[in-house]
């Protein structure tokens, strides 16, 4: 194997460490009890300092891949041998309405209770807050807009922010008009707006299981039903699954997440987006896509929007600038060629237009360059912390959590054995000042009382590390 680095990448030198070393392991250059090159001969080798080499030291050390032992060097952990993916459910029975409102309202006031650690939250950028670049665009932008900047904008939204998104589908090969491109007050409006759009009471919603609540409690409030269509952690889901949902049952939309799935994590392929758009454009079944966590993936590139493989214009992406710029901004679009009009119209009737202001500051925090510098930096840390999460999970819990592998987002999904109550481990972890979500939240039937989402896309401290240890605490006494 090559020992060689780009120092040209964007990628930092100590994760490129961090990287060869899981690659040496993965190919058998290195083995369990092996020990790691010295500080210094590696980095004579690799061309770069020695507390590069200690930084990705560290970090492995932190994530559980290796050990250090007093005055002899770092050495080479053996794997987990409860690396084990979460099981996937079944392919539901028939449509449910959804009655999810009473509990997500429980889990929001946990998360915004002072003092609580929230890890149920999903916020990726409280890992590394942009807060700074941001303060800088929207000083630029008052001092050339002044009091325009105020003023209510369109309803379809600031037209250069709409052109700008524009440009970044042209990097997905796809020719996208600024004016089917609508500005929202987030991706949960994005969503609903789609919703509205494209359905109407009674009708029913397919999604995948789990499923964002966020999701749920829409169709709820939409007053229309839910069919599940099971996820697995590995292979995402099921062409054959959604094709008996369509063929079962008269199916008005379908909701998917688009690359990174809330919150199992797993990674939706092109050809299988690209198959599921073409099964559900030949029975004219419109699809809305959550693309939210798209850009946060920890794989070598991007996975496509499934916009790009329609052909009939019966794909609506729902996306946000929340996961990856400044969630309190409230900045989200829909991209609908087909469907533009009517959610325009929704949008209009819904909340009239998205705060200008902050558009305007989005546009030029995107046209300086320093939203991609971010980004990258972002899904760097995220996978840093996700993998300290895994390992501090199956060292506190042990051999009876089944924890996924996400492939990108913020979050991570573990099962317990079902005599383990979510909606009582959410409760007693409350009582001890720390919010998880309970994963009954991301079904309509209960499917997950046994499962909880965590998320670590906050600031790794031993605050972060304790609370873990504290619910490994909390679910051994209800065992």
């Amino acid at each position: 194997m090559s020992l060689s680095l780009h120092k040209d990448s964007h990628t930092f030198l100590y994760q490129q460490v961090i990287d060869l070393v899981r690659e040496m392991q993965r190919s058998d250059a290195l083995k369990a009890g092996d020990k790691l090159p010295s500080l210094r001969s590696l980095a004579t080798k690799l061309s770069v300092s020695v507390p590069t080499i200690k930084q990705a030291y560290i970090e492995l050390e932190q994530q559980g891949l290796i050990y250090a032992r007093e005055k002899s060097g770092y050495y080479l952990k053996a794997l987990e041998p409860n690396a084990v993916s979460p099981t996937k459910s079944k392919l539901a029975k028939k449509p449910v309405p959804v009655t999810r409102q009473q509990l997500i309202e429980q889990v929001y006031q946990g998360i915004h209770q002072a003092g609580n650690l929230p890890l149920g939250v999903a916020n990726p950028v409280a890992t590394m807050p942009a807060s700074k670049a941001l303060n800088r665009a929207m000083r630029r932008v008052m001092s050339v807009a002044g009091d325009r900047a105020f003023q209510y904008g369109p309803t379809q939204g600031y037209e250069p922010l709409r052109q700008q998104l524009a440009m970044r589908y042209l990097d997905h090969g796809l020719q996208v008009n600024g004016d089917e491109i609508v500005i929202t007050n987030g991706a949960q409006e994005a969503i609903c707006l789609a919703l509205q759009a494209v359905a109407k009471p009674g009708d029913v919603i397919a999604v995948e299981t789990p499923c964002y609540f966020g999701i749920l409690e829409l169709i709820e409030s939409l007053d229309m039903l839910a069919f599940e269509i099971p996820l697995c952690a590995d292979e995402s889901i099921s062409i054959a699954d959604i094709e008996g949902a369509v063929d079962q049952h008269d199916i008005a939309a379908v909701v998917l997440s688009s690359s990174i799935a809330n919150p199992m994590g797993c990674w939706l392929s092109n050809s299988k987006k690209k198959e599921i758009v073409r099964l559900l454009e030949s029975r004219n079944i419109p699809l809305i896509e959550d693309d939210v966590y798209g850009e946060l993936y920890f794989g070598s590139e991007r996975g496509l929007p499934a916009q790009v493989f329609s052909k009939k214009n019966m794909v609506l992406t729902c996306s946000s600038f929340s996961k990856t710029a400044a969630p309190g901004y409230r900045i989200g679009w829909v991209l609908a060629p087909g469907f533009a009009d009517k959610v325009g119209r929704c949008k209009r009737a819904f909340s009239c237009s998205a705060p200008l202001l902050n558009q305007w500051t989005i546009t030029e925090y995107m046209r300086s360059g320093e939203y991609d510098r971010y980004i990258r930096h972002l899904r760097q840390v995220l996978q840093t912390n996700k993998d300290r999460m895994v390992s501090l999970v199956r060292e506190s819990f042990g051999p009876n959590v089944l924890v996924s592998d996400p492939k990108g987002g913020a979050v991570l999904w573990l099962e317990f054995d079902r005599a383990i109550d979510g909606d009582e481990l959410f409760q007693a972890a409350l009582a001890k000042q720390i919010s998880i979500s309970p994963g009954s939240l991301f079904s309509p039937i209960n499917r997950f009382k046994h499962c909880i989402r965590i998320s670590y896309s906050l600031p790794w401290c031993e605050q972060v590390e304790q609370g873990v240890k504290t619910l490994a605490s909390l679910v051994k006494e209800m065992g």
